[in-house]
């Protein structure tokens, strides 16, 4: 068969992602989420007050948002805090928004801003798709989204359900604690409609970790950003099971409210073997056909 090289955004990301076959994936790709089955609240839909900033760049001493949630950025466009990663905990980003006064360069704008990376999609030898980086990437920057369909936790369940065996499973779901009583689930497929984080592979000693990022929606969009300083055409990977240096959030937690919740929507199934080839490899990913491929646990700042 004749192999090409395209650019499987159509054209929709601000650099091209290439992707080399005679054949290829089918799927609607969109850079963003968007509104599935179930999701009351449209992700595109301005739901988050803004700031009223006049300046180029926002200032912690007068905005409003980075007042209330914080400073996650440094001044080179890379998360400040990294301590995070290694933690069952770590609190969300919240940026500026289309409410926001302050210009489009402003340091608090960063994953709204898309991709701004060289990845290709290609055939790894043994686990599919795969995407690999054609630039360095510094520990610490937005590398890209995990985007696809936000659904309810009943139209994942039915998804699940409905699956082939030889089908994989796609679904994402993040789990948000804030304060003592308050819990915010988003589940996130974008098996037929998403991006290029659609194809990242799981590994157990990945170099991307996710943090849920909130730009004008209630609804977080989930960023991947590097977890260390990564060389020109080495694979992109995260955990599945939602941790960084093999730890697991849902297994380090002391709530037993959260592993029975879990146990109970993954009773029966059976685990896929994992080859992602790392030195510390469990062997086992999540169970196979379970509505999640992981939990992230995090505690809002103001909890």
């Amino acid at each position: 068969m004749e192999m090409f090289r395209v650019d499987v955004s159509g054209g929709l990301e601000n650099v091209p992602v290439l992707i080399e076959g005679p054949t290829l994936p089918t799927f609607q790709y969109f850079p963003e989420n968007v509104q599935g089955p179930g999701c009351l609240v449209d992700p595109s839909e301005v739901t988050l007050p803004g700031c009223s900033c006049v300046s180029h760049c926002c200032c912690s001493d007068s905005c409003s948002c980075l007042q209330t949630r914080g400073q996650a950025y440094s001044s080179t466009g890379t998360l400040r805090n990294l301590s995070g990663m290694d933690s069952a905990y770590c609190s969300p980003v919240f940026e500026c928004n289309a409410l926001c006064t302050c210009s489009d360069s402003c340091s608090n704008r960063l994953v709204q801003r898309g991709l701004q990376l060289r990845l290709e999609v290609y055939r790894t030898q043994t686990r599919g798709w795969g995407v690999r980086t054609l630039e360095e990437i510094p520990r610490g920057t937005f590398v890209c989204e995990y985007a696809g369909e936000v659904i309810s936790f009943e139209e994942a369940r039915c998804r699940q359900l409905t699956q082939r065996s030889e089908e994989n499973n796609y679904i994402i779901a993040i789990r948000e604690h804030a304060g003592m009583s308050s819990t915010t689930e988003t589940f996130v497929d974008p098996a037929r409609v998403g991006n290029v984080g659609r194809f990242l592979n799981h590994s157990c000693q990945p170099n991307l970790f996710m943090l849920p990022v909130r730009v004008h929606s209630v609804i977080p969009r989930l960023a991947l950003f590097a977890g260390r300083d990564i060389g020109a055409h080495e694979e992109l990977t995260f955990d599945y099971s939602g941790g960084y240096s093999n730890q697991r959030p849902a297994e380090l937690l002391a709530t037993g409210s959260d592993a029975a919740a879990e146990d109970s929507r993954t009773e029966g199934l059976q685990r896929k073997a994992c080859h992602c080839g790392s030195n510390n490899c469990t062997r086992l990913k999540l169970k196979q056909n379970s509505t999640t491929h992981w939990w992230l646990h995090i505690h809002s700042s103001d909890g």
